[in-house]
């Protein structure tokens, strides 16, 4: 069992090596180890718990009236 768990011991104690002798290194790893596991978990927790519904989408096109229209008079268009 021992033999199992020996690669997760060694990489723990290289990280307390790191966290020492090498903070940057140290703190580069946590936060490119946070970036996935936060990508994942921030959209559910402001869906579920924070109640976040997403805005309504950027119209594309422009809504034409449903009336006739008028004609324009006084600007020399005839």
């Amino acid at each position: 069992m021992a033999s199992i768990l020996s690669p997760f011991r060694r990489g723990y104690r290289h990280l307390q090596y790191l966290a020492h002798e090498q903070p940057v290194i140290f703190y580069s790893c946590v936060l490119g180890l946070a970036g996935p596991v936060l990508a994942l978990t921030v959209p559910v927790v402001r869906k579920n718990w924070l109640g976040y519904t997403p805005a309504e989408p950027i119209p594309t096109s422009y809504p034409v009236p449903k009336r006739p229209r008028k004609l324009v008079q006084g600007y020399e268009d005839e």
